[in-house]
């Protein structure tokens, strides 16, 4: 039987991933949103996510639903309050697709959180208490919670993801301004940094998800929260050594005391970046594992060699990931 899956935020950045490893497996896909990702789904237009959004018949004959669109940082949030203003989409929107999804028949919600739920740096796995420091991590442990009570309430099964950094073709934010760096030749202080970061490729994170989505392969997910990774922690410094023999040029790396770069950057206000930068931030995948029998199907540096590849066929991809 072919399954049916309704994607919200197909065309983001993980979302187009996913779209493309769906593409030749033959399940069929509706999109939920502004604007199609591709021409070939069925397509029902979604304006906004929030606690009114009425999706009618979309969810109808849907057998899973991923759900990846969310309000996410902005360099310049001007909401008068912020955590409001997180909850209406990421907690509100959330649940009020869930619920509307569960009324429709649908089994499975797959629903993509983010390792900021546990904290912003230690080494974390899937029993530790939440430690969310922010508004949108906050907001996303929010709807993690009440997705957990609809699975109580319903028969539709609830499966979290909290994914780390995610990178891969098409990356945008603080990863699309180090490619930049990198390939630009541009010094950075980073040389001496010893921390541990686990990042997840997008390629991995879409292959977790479509095992996700599918309840014959993975029955064991219902009602489920998982850590997903590469399996291949690096420090900072090595990330950029990785980056730099991808795209195949010489990285310009000056070691610089860790402690420095920490006050320098409480100086300029910019203790937030520093932190990604220079703190440990690492997740347990014994349980993806382990209850799922779940491999990363890349390694990090076919990652961002195969980034390397589609920017060198298409530079300006990468100039318009600034905007």
């Amino acid at each position: 039987m072919t399954l049916r899956i309704a994607i919200t935020g197909a065309t983001g950045f993980v979302g187009k991933g996913l779209l493309a490893r769906l593409q030749h497996t033959g399940i069929a896909v509706v999109e939920l949103g502004r604007r199609p990702a591709t021409p070939e789904n069925a397509f029902f237009q979604i304006e906004s996510l929030g606690p009114q959004t009425y999706f009618g018949d979309a969810l109808r004959g849907c057998d899973s639903v991923v759900h990846l669109a969310a309000r996410v940082h902005v360099m310049r949030d001007n909401a008068n309050d912020p955590l409001a203003a997180f909850r209406e989409v990421n907690l509100h929107g959330t649940l009020n697709l869930a619920h509307q999804a569960a009324i429709a028949g649908v089994r499975r919600f797959v629903y993509l959180s983010s390792v900021k739920v546990n904290g912003d740096s230690g080494a974390f796995c899937e029993n530790d208490m939440p430690a969310p420091k922010d508004a949108y991590a906050q907001s996303k442990w929010e709807a993690e919670q009440g997705l957990i009570q609809l699975s109580m309430e319903s028969d539709m099964e609830i499966v979290i993801l909290r994914p780390p950094l995610i990178y891969g073709p098409g990356v945008k934010g603080n990863f699309a301004s180090m490619l930049r760096w990198v390939r630009h030749g541009v010094p950075l202080p980073l040389g001496a940094i010893k921390n541990r970061r686990s990042l997840l490729a997008l390629d991995n994170l879409v292959d977790f998800i479509a095992l996700c989505v599918d309840r014959e392969r993975s029955p064991r997910a219902a009602n489920e929260t998982f850590l997903v990774s590469d399996q291949d922690d690096v420090s900072t410094s090595e990330l950029l050594r990785r980056v730099a023999q991808a795209y195949e040029v010489s990285p310009r790396l000056v070691s610089v005391p860790t402690d420095l770069l920490k006050i320098s950057a409480r100086v300029l206000g910019k203790s937030d970046i520093s932190e990604r930068l220079l703190d440990s931030l690492t997740v347990d995948v014994t349980k993806a594992r382990e209850l799922l029998g779940w491999q990363p199907i890349v390694t990090m540096q076919e990652q961002l060699q195969k980034m390397a590849k589609i920017d060198a066929h298409e530079p300006e991809r990468l100039q318009d990931s600034s905007n």
